[in-house]
């Protein structure tokens, strides 16, 4: 029994490696909408060697029968390709008005400055009109002095030493 079933197994071993090397038929998934394979309308024809599509190996295919399609100008708006040798299909329609038509009113005049420049001083009140030469300034202590620790020996009611 197991050498029947071995036997099936190599038998069928060899038919699966050559189950992709025929041919293919393509069927468009939506109707209208053309497969275009390297500008060539691939719709309902037939191709060999379509083995590369679906792997990270890109091999060209052979197409029997389909037709020709022109490179066209890609339909997204904003694009525009020159080298396609195609006028683009959007942008601004550009009318020279004619010499004689009545002008608009001129425009009123407009003028803006900037500037900048320091703060005023405060008035000084209190200074007199012909100072002294030398102005006593108030003698202000912000950081007064700590008193000086006494030494231990005089401390009252501790002992020397």
């Amino acid at each position: 029994m197991r050498a029947v079933a071995l036997a099936a197994f190599l038998i069928g071993l060899p038919a699966t490696a050559f189950a992709g090397g025929g041919f293919d038929i393509v069927v468009p998934g939506r109707p209208g909408v053309p497969i275009i394979i390297n500008n060539i309308d691939a719709s309902y024809t037939v191709i060999e060697g379509t083995w590369g599509l679906g792997k990270n190996v890109q091999v060209q295919p052979t197409i029997y029968g389909g037709r020709y399609v022109a490179e066209r100008q890609p339909s997204d708006v904003g694009h525009y390709y020159p080298t396609l040798g195609l006028r683009p299909g959007y942008g601004r329609l550009e009318v020279e008005p004619p010499a004689n038509r009545k002008l608009p009113k001129p425009a009123e005049s407009y003028y803006q400055s900037w500037g900048a420049q320091s703060a005023p001083l405060p008035p000084q009140m209190d200074v007199p009109v012909n100072p002294p030469p030398v102005i006593l300034a108030p003698d202000i202590n912000d950081y007064p002095r700590r008193p000086r620790p006494r030494p231990r020996a005089e401390i009252p009611g501790r002992p020397p030493g």
